[in-house]
């Protein structure tokens, strides 16, 4: 089987994989009760996020990802939700 992948595939994968990766990592650090291993786990996502990050903008810069800009009555509209959710705590 020849399976050719081009750069943008590669970097597709890679972005999915990171993306799931540091949901693992997330769900992980919040149910963990060591805390030296929780400070761990926070580490291990914090760099897990910034290589995300760095493919994501490598993505962005090539022309490969645009993220929808969003309308400012969305915007307004996720404003309004969480702020009124942070008055109801």
């Amino acid at each position: 089987m020849n399976c050719n992948l081009n750069d943008k595939d590669i970097m597709n994968d890679v972005l999915s994989f990171q993306k799931n990766l540091t949901g693992i990592y997330n769900t992980f650090s919040n149910e963990c009760v060591n805390d030296s291993l929780r400070t761990d786990m926070m580490n291990i996502l914090r760099e897990e996020h910034d290589i995300q990050y760095d493919v994501f903008s490598e993505m962005q810069k090539r022309g490969w990802y645009a993220p929808p800009s969003a309308e400012q009555s969305a915007v307004e509209q996720a404003k309004y939700k969480f702020q009124a959710a942070k008055a109801n705590l």
